[in-house]
């Protein structure tokens, strides 16, 4: 049986499957509810024997979505502007050797990685992503851009896009972890301008100009670190001189991973990765109450179904979508998190036929695409872009129109690049429209959504194209 599974894994790793629906509870082999699959591109296709986090790029110039997911001998970037046929446009190799852990993120059209490898000298690598758009023969082999070496090994990099500021954290050889402040306002030269060490070695961290309701801070940017046994809040809005604010502690504590921040920065959604299989939890997540950020604590806890470890998670709106290894993709209906409840409403498995608390399946997520696709990266199977069923299955066509900006707050602008706007309906969650416009062929609409209150939306336009909508 055991060489039998091998042989299957190893078909699955190398073949592109496509659009298959999730009906009767199941989208081919895979488990879901409320969540079609649109594509999956496999770890052979990418010519490396292994996954790791995954990270998105939309271009500003014509609206194309495009994948970028860690791998262990570099980094893949996949144009999904036709989800159902994703086109592997190339790699960036590992600027050293082979690694389990490599993170990416996205400042001003250029990708920033990172890799925690034994080597202790990846540095940090930096790749236009501009140079995507003239892919002739792809798959390319892609060399950087630049190239930072002000530490060697890096867990995470971590980027505030409000202010041109990267976070390397977890760079142990560097400073023992704690977080580097590196300015990337120009990405083709960044330049280190301070670091925090006062508070244990830094996995991960989320980094905002404040906007909450603790108004001493309003307009500082904060760091939410993920501290490996805390949760450690700090004011890095002077880069020559951070000041720790608080420590957030919660019980049965097995190693503090990854948080993220409700949209009202009122909460933080918390993960601890090891309290599954070090203390025999199923999956947990911890949610703080950040409203007064001297101090943190504990509003309540939640335990899924299931015994997976959870990894990556992240806040869209009032929905949190949390990659949980072996049980996939979860995603969390958080509207009520005031009144500490969170309700799993969708889901896709990456990983069939277990659940149980181990290493293997969903490393990340990514659900910020205006388009509504979401990446999934495996640590065994690859790319799997999927989608909310609500949403359509046969959506090819979402490149023709531009929503700007998503999320929005009052005007939502709508423009055509061929097809004539002649009709704009916008649902709720629960399916009900709330809003229908007619246009006699116009190709740019602005729609006034002053009426409709913050959440998530479907926006349908002519009746065909799907979207996505966030109003805040």
């Amino acid at each position: 049986m055991r060489k039998i599974l091998q042989i299957l894994t190893l078909l699955i790793t190398s073949v592109i499957i496509a659009q298959t629906p999730c009906e009767n509870g199941m989208a081919g082999p895979y488990p879901c509810k409320g969540m079609d699959l649109l594509s999956n591109i496999g770890l052979n296709t990418f010519t490396s024997d292994r996954g790791n986090d995954s990270w998105g790029w939309t271009d500003p110039q014509d609206g194309k979505e495009y994948a970028i997911m860690g791998l262990g001998n570099g980094t893949a970037f996949v144009d999904i502007s036709d989800p159902i046929n994703p086109v592997y446009l190339g790699k960036l190799p590992t600027h050293t050797g082979t690694s389990t852990w490599r993170d990416i993120k996205v400042y001003k059209d250029h990708a920033f990685v990172v890799s925690d490898i034994n080597s202790g000298s990846h540095g940090m690598q930096v790749f236009d992503l501009t140079r995507l758009r003239s892919v002739a023969t792809p798959p390319e082999t892609f060399t950087e851009d630049a190239h930072f070496n002000g530490f060697g090994n890096c867990h995470n990099i971590v980027i505030n896009e409000e202010t041109g500021y990267a976070y390397a954290v977890g760079a142990r050889d560097a400073n023992g972890g704690g977080p580097i402040f590196i300015n990337i306002q120009d990405p083709l030269n960044p330049v280190q301008e301070g670091e925090f060490t006062d508070d244990n070695y830094c996995h991960d961290a989320q980094v905002v100009i404040y906007d909450g309701p603790d108004t001493d801070y309003t307009g500082q940017e904060i760091l939410f670190g993920s501290n490996a046994d805390r949760l450690s809040i700090v004011d890095v809005t002077d880069k020559a001189n951070p000041i720790g604010i608080s420590t957030g502690l919660y019980g049965s504590t097995s190693y503090t991973h990854q948080a993220w921040l409700t949209d009202d920065k009122r909460y933080l959604i918390l993960g601890d990765e090891t309290d599954e299989t070090d203390l025999g939890f199923n999956t947990r997540t911890i949610i703080f109450d950040v409203s007064d950020l001297d101090n943190p604590v504990v509003h309540f806890e939640y335990e899924a179904d299931v015994a997976a470890i959870d990894h990556n998670g992240y806040v869209l709106g009032n929905e949190f979508y949390l990659s949980s290894y072996r049980a996939g993709l979860r995603i969390f209906d958080i509207s009520d998190i005031a009144g500490e409840t969170m309700v799993e409403t969708k889901y896709f498995d990456t990983y069939p036929g277990s659940d149980s608390a181990n290493f293997d399946g969903a490393w990340s997520v990514y659900p910020y695409f205006a388009s509504g696709n979401i990446v999934i990266s495996d640590i065994n199977r690859g790319l799997f872009i999927v989608r909310d069923s609500t949403l359509g299955l046969n959506d090819t066509s979402a490149a023709t129109f531009a929503v700007f900006p998503n999320p929005a707050e009052d005007l939502v602008n709508i423009t055509s690049k061929s097809e004539p706007i002649t009709n704009v309906q916008i649902y709720n969650v629960l399916g009900q429209k709330v809003l229908d416009k007619n246009f006699t062929e116009s190709f740019s609409e602005n729609i006034n959504i002053t009426t409709l209150q913050a959440g998530t939306y479907v926006l349908k336009i002519n009746s065909t194209t799907a979207k996505r909508l966030i109003i805040k």
